[in-house]
């Protein structure tokens, strides 16, 4: 096969949960680019469906479904939804998130409604559409994590500002790390492989003292912008990836290697 060819999403069917926010946009345009019928999900279907409308009117195969992450109902009707629209599903890209906590002091119930939806809710996407793939022959799970998986928060970057790093978001972004070890250990025998990225900040017009703080931490210099995930979402989820699994890969212009 043509290298290139190898990373052609065409005939595939691609699952996106969120993909009205700031990387979900470009995980969901890279994906129908590739070829990929592509479906994206999440509560706000009426966000989902504007996004969706305007890719569509770029010619791409697009589709915004709803799913409520912290529902394993939803999570069971969403595949099946899909099943029945395009009869397989290929590849899922967990990338939906759910952001209750502030800081440190926010309450425990809040800690709790987060842990619902991205970490139980991850799993149980896992489990069913990655059961699913394997017993269909196989396919590509790649699960959006963080830098703030994987290092410690600086708190320095938030001084002065009135916002900062909830533990939350550090714990369940941790966890995925270890899920997705575990997930690519358990389904790999039936050729499901399963990935992590872990992004850097999103550059979304922050206060300019951040900014400048968070692009000296960074070997290149800068936050990242709205192609910076296209070309490692449609690597793991194409053949061009075909013997990786359980990887996690930094897409953060040095950060976590400074």
């Amino acid at each position: 096969m043509n290298v290139m060819e190898m990373f052609s999403l065409k005939g595939k069917v691609a699952v996106v949960s969120g993909g009205a926010g700031l990387y979900g946009r470009q995980i969901a345009e890279a994906l129908a680019e590739a070829g990929a019928k592509t479906f994206m999900a999440s509560r706000d279907q009426a966000k989902l469906e504007e996004q969706a409308k305007k890719f569509r009117s770029a010619g791409l195969d697009v589709t915004a479904l709803s799913l409520d992450q912290g529902d394993e109902q939803s999570i069971k009707d969403l595949l099946a939804d899909v099943l029945k629209r395009a009869g397989k599903v290929d590849v899922l890209v967990n990338n939906a998130v759910l952001r209750p906590m502030k800081d440190w002091s926010d309450t425990a119930a809040a800690f709790a409604r987060s842990m619902e939806v991205n970490a139980t809710g991850v799993y149980s996407m896992t489990r069913y559409f990655g059961d699913h793939m394997a017993a269909h022959g196989g396919g590509s799970i790649v699960n959006v994590g963080s830098i703030q998986g994987v290092i410690g928060p600086d708190f320095s970057l938030y001084e002065g500002l009135g916002w900062g790093a909830p533990p939350d978001y550090f714990f369940h972004k941790g966890g995925m790390v270890q899920l997705t070890r575990y997930a690519a250990s358990k389904l790999g025998p039936q050729n499901v492989r399963v990935n992590v990225i872990n992004p850097g900040g999103f550059f979304n017009n922050q206060d300019e003292r951040f900014v400048k703080r968070y692009n000296q931490r960074t070997f290149l210099g800068r936050m990242a912008n709205e192609q910076d995930l296209k070309g490692i979402i449609v690597f793991l989820a194409s053949d061009a990836s075909g013997y990786i699994t359980g990887a996690e890969i930094a897409v953060d212009g040095g950060y976590t290697a400074k």
